[in-house]
This record gives structure tokens, C-alpha cells and sequence, in this order.
């Protein structure tokens, strides 16, 4: 019998899976795109996160499963071609995420030579080899994983708030304090395309629902653990967005965007500072690979048993489902092939069309999982049209970005519909 879980810990999966690697991989990047309204861009994706958490509420408590988004999907459409696609997407995102996280380990990690003297600076280097410790830890042992996630998610979130808390002092009297000001923000347009881009720093708290059948109490505590996780994140990503931009001036932002949080703690504490959140960063990153590695593996698992990918995914290698080394080999190879921003917008091309999906799944199933139609409708609507807004903008700065995207979620559909007709031959 698994052991039930309380609050605290369904919110530290969700916070976990939230700021995992994303807020250290993606705000040097939401700050080109956004300058001085940067916080505004991550509120804009975090009320994205919010509302289509209330659709995550309502269908992990009518369909508790340890599928989570893959279970929703089908039961909103049936497992055929459509629904299928969806989750094959579903695990493609993980392995974007993976190489999310990689690169911002390898951005980060070069800085060591700074505190160690190391002069090995090669980002592929260190974005290939925390790829494979992880995959290593994976198949020597789960517990290992389970183990190095708790800690890290209590060590990265007191390096954070204290972070926050000497920043926010820090910023009385800082001469880049006026960036913060409305003339120095983009265009509407740009700060929602930008809050689009970065998106991925919120997925995380899909993760909750994986873990809904062994929540203690589901109807008090599964919304409670939606809701104050997303709020606490959104939080902690507009203080340290105000920070960061009142902290550094724009120029020295963009010359360490991969590495700009640890730059931002400069002003605060000089290298010390750096050092810490440097460390912060190599830690938080390489927690996150080793639970979206094991989430991958079981996401290609459910798929392949739900028989929407071959069942020879449902074999294992060694001791861990075969999609495990797949999704190591493919985290290698667009971690090594893809710019940040690349990988930034496919995967938040792939989360926003996931999460459009599950809202419309809410919305039409709205009776049976005893909810209101307005809010997943919105969540709909809203994730259709951030989607839009971001292929549009991101085309004409970032043309190979959307066209990898595309591709992707095309990808899908064409492996997807070719399985179900060799299946029926």
C-alpha cells in the first residue's frame, strides 16, 4: 500500500516541478524580450497557470490516476488519433523541458571557474554530462531520485527567498531602479508574447496530478495544493523579475542573459553571492533532470500500455521502462543541436496546445467532473489565443523556433496516425 501523501508535500511537487530549472533558464530571455515589463510578462503567464489549474482540480479529482494529463486526454476524447497525438506531445515536452534544463546547466556551470579555477567552459561538456549522471542515477535507483528532489527543492527555495528578501532591500536607492518604468516596458503584445515564451518556467504543476490518487483528503487538499502552488510561484518569478531588471542595468542583463540571475545577486553580496546562486542554479537544474527523466519514462510507458506507441515501450531495460534511455538520447541531442530561445518555444508550444486541450477537456466534461463551464472555457480560449500570439511573434524573431515547433506537434499527429493504421492492418 503507498504511503498517502499530505499538502505540504502535493504543493512541493507542484512548486517543485514549477521552479525547477525554468526560472534560471528562461529570465535572462524574458528580460530581452520584455525589458522593464518583464515582471508583467511572468504575471501574464502565470494567470495562464492559474486558470488552467482549476480545470486540473476539477478533473484529477473526478479521475484520480496516476496517468494524470494522458488519463484527462483520453477520457475528454477517447484513445484515438487525436487524443494520442496529444500525449505523444505530452512526453516530446518533457524531453524540450529536459533539454531546457540541460542547457541552463551547462550555462550556469561554466561560472564554477570562477570559484574553482576549472577552465573547462564548454556548455556542450556540461549540458552532455548532467544528461547522463542523471540518466545513471535513474536506472541505479528511483529512491536515489525521490531523495535528491526533496532536498533540492528545500535548498533552492531558501537560496530564492533569501535572495529575495536581501534584493528587495537592495533595490532602495539602485540608480536602475527607473527600468521598472512603464516607458522602458515593450508593447502589450510583446510583454504577452514574451510571457508565452517563457511559459515553460510554469508547466511544473501539471505534475500534481500524477500524484492525486495518493493525496490525503483529495477534495480539501488537491485544489488547495493547484492553487497555493501556482500563486506562490507566481510570486516568487514577478519579485525576483522586479529584482533582477531594478537591479542590473539592461546592457550587463544581456550579456549574461543564460547566467543573469547569478549576476543579479552580484550587486547584493559581489562573488559570494554569485558563487550561491550559481550553485543554486547547477543544483535546481540537475534535480529537475533527474524527476522530468523519470517523468518522461513513465509518460512513454502509459502511452505505449494505453496503446497509443508501440507496447514494446512498455519493456524494460535493465530496470526502467526502454523510454527512459529514449528520452536521454533525445535530451542529448537537442540539448546539443537547439539555442535556448528554440527550445524555450517549442516547449511552451507544446505545454500551451496541452493545456488548451485539458481546458477544453474541462469545459466539455463540465457535468461529470461537477464544475463550471466558464472557467476551463476561458482557460480555452486563453491558451488558444497566447498560442497564436506566440508562433506569430516568435516567426518573425525567431523563424526557426516556430518552424521546429510546428514540426513537433505535426510530428505527432503523422507518428500517431501511421501507428493506428499499421495497428488495424
Amino acid at each position: 500500500m503507498n504511503k498517502k501523501i499530505g499538502l505540504k508535500e502535493a504543493m512541493s511537487i507542484g512548486i517543485g516541478g514549477m521552479v525547477g530549472g525554468g526560472i534560471f533558464a528562461v529570465l535572462g530571455l524574458a528580460v530581452s524580450l520584455a525589458q522593464g515589463g518583464t515582471p508583467v510578462a511572468f504575471l501574464f503567464a502565470g494567470i495562464v497557470a492559474l486558470i488552467t489549474s482549476y480545470s486540473y482540480v476539477k478533473l484529477s479529482l473526478a479521475y484520480p490516476d496516476r496517468g494524470g494529463t494522458v488519463k484527462f486526454i483520453n477520457q475528454g476524447f477517447g484513445k484515438g488519433v487525436f487524443s494520442g497525438s496529444m500525449n505523444n506531445l505530452l512526453w516530446i515536452s518533457y524531453i524540450i523541458m529536459l533539454a531546457l534544463y540541460a542547457s541552463a546547466f551547462g550555462s550556469y556551470a561554466p561560472n564554477l571557474y570562477e570559484i574553482t579555477g576549472n577552465k573547462t567552459t564548454d556548455f556542450h561538456i556540461y549540458a552532455s554530462a548532467i544528461i547522463i549522471l542523471a540518466t545513471a542515477i535513474n536506472y541505479y535507483s528511483i529512491k536515489v531520485v525521490g531523495a535528491i528532489e526533496s532536498y533540492a527543492v528545500i535548498i533552492k527555495l531558501l537560496i530564492l527567498l533569501s535572495f529575495i528578501g536581501l534584493g528587495l532591500y537592495g533595490l532602495f536607492g539602485n540608480e536602475n531602479l527607473s527600468q521598472l518604468a512603464i516607458e522602458n516596458w515593450e508593447s502589450p503584445l510583446s510583454l504577452l508574447t514574451g510571457g508565452m515564451v517563457i511559459f515553460v518556467a510554469y508547466e511544473g504543476f501539471e505534475l500534481i496530478a500524477n500524484a492525486a490518487p495518493d493525496i490525503k483528503q483529495p477534495r480539501k487538499n488537491i485544489p488547495k495544493a493547484y492553487y497555493f502552488s501556482v500563486l506562490f510561484v507566481i510570486f516568487l518569478y514577478v519579485i525576483i523579475a522586479i529584482i533582477t531588471v531594478g537591479s542590473l542595468p539592461f546592457k550587463v542583463i544581456a550579456t549574461a542573459q543564460d547566467y543573469v540571475l547569478a549576476e543579479a545577486a552580484k550587486p547584493l553580496l559581489g562573488k559570494i553571492g554569485f558563487s550561491i546562486i550559481t550553485v543554486a542554479a547547477l543544483i535546481s537544474t540537475f534535480s529537475a533532470i533527474n524527476a522530468s527523466l523519470y517523468g518522461g519514462s513513465k509518460v512513454s510507458y502509459e502511452i505505449s500500455e494505453d496503446d497509443e506507441l508501440p507496447h514494446e515501450l512498455t519493456s524494460k531495460l535493465w530496470n526502467q521502462p526502454i523510454g527512459l534511455l529514449i528520452t536521454a538520447i533525445a535530451t542529448l541531442v537537442l540539448a546539443n543541436t537547439l539555442n535556448l530561445e528554440s527550445i524555450s518555444t517549442s516547449g511552451s508550444v507544446g505545454f500551451l496546445l496541452l493545456f488548451a486541450v485539458v481546458n477544453f477537456t474541462g469545459y466539455k466534461l463540465s457535468k461529470n467532473i461537477n464544475g463550471n463551464r466558464l472557467i476551463p472555457l476561458a482557460g480555452f480560449i486563453l491558451c488558444s489565443l497566447a498560442l497564436v500570439a506566440l508562433l506569430v511573434q516568435q516567426y518573425s524573431s525567431n523563424k526557426m523556433g516556430v518552424v521546429i515547433a510546428v514540426s513537433i506537434v505535426l510530428s505527432c499527429f503523422i507518428m500517431e496516425t501511421i501507428y493506428k493504421r499499421t495497428r488495424k492492418t
